[in-house]
């Protein structure tokens, strides 16, 4: 099965994170590396280099950006896409997180749960969202789609 080997985030240009949001790329990228799922499909009659996978993670011109070699350092593919899908699910996001760890410091247990619930909902959603802009260029599992669109959150936080 084709997965990603290792992965890349260019945030060296983001304005300094918040701990709340380096806890969250940390879980993100160790998950990603415990298990994922990613394949490139055939397009154009095009022979697919199989994986596994290196994936650089960035945003240029306003662009979300997939580099992928494989591990030889083989181009794979490339692909750019718009961040104005993202744009209202990741603010969403961003402020349900924040709500979730105010409640963690002092609110009841059924408060938290509830705000958890609604956090996942919406991480849900901005994965099906990833899924959807993926499609043609990249086969991902809900849960590499999910850990995906937490490091597209981080970079969207500087972005």
């Amino acid at each position: 099965m084709s997965h990603i080997a290792h992965i890349d985030l260019d945030d060296g240009n983001l304005p300094p994170s918040t701990p709340e949001i380096d806890q969250e790329r940390r879980v993100a990228m160790f998950d990603l590396m415990e298990e994922n799922s990613f394949s490139l499909p055939s397009r154009d009659d095009r022979v697919v280099p199989p994986g596994p996978y290196n994936v650089g993670l960035s945003i240029k011109d306003k662009r979300l950006v997939f580099d992928v070699t494989t591990e030889g350092h083989e181009k794979a593919a490339e692909f750019h896409l718009s961040l104005s899908p993202f744009r209202q699910v990741v603010k969403d996001y961003f402020q349900i997180c924040k709500s979730y760890f105010d409640a963690v410091k002092t609110a009841a247990p059924s408060q938290i749960e509830t705000i958890d619930m609604a956090r996942r909902g919406i991480h849900n959603e901005g994965a099906r969202i990833l899924q959807e802009r993926l499609d043609g260029k990249v086969e991902v599992d809900d849960a590499t789609a999910r850990r995906l669109f937490t490091l597209v959150c981080v970079l969207h936080f500087g972005g």
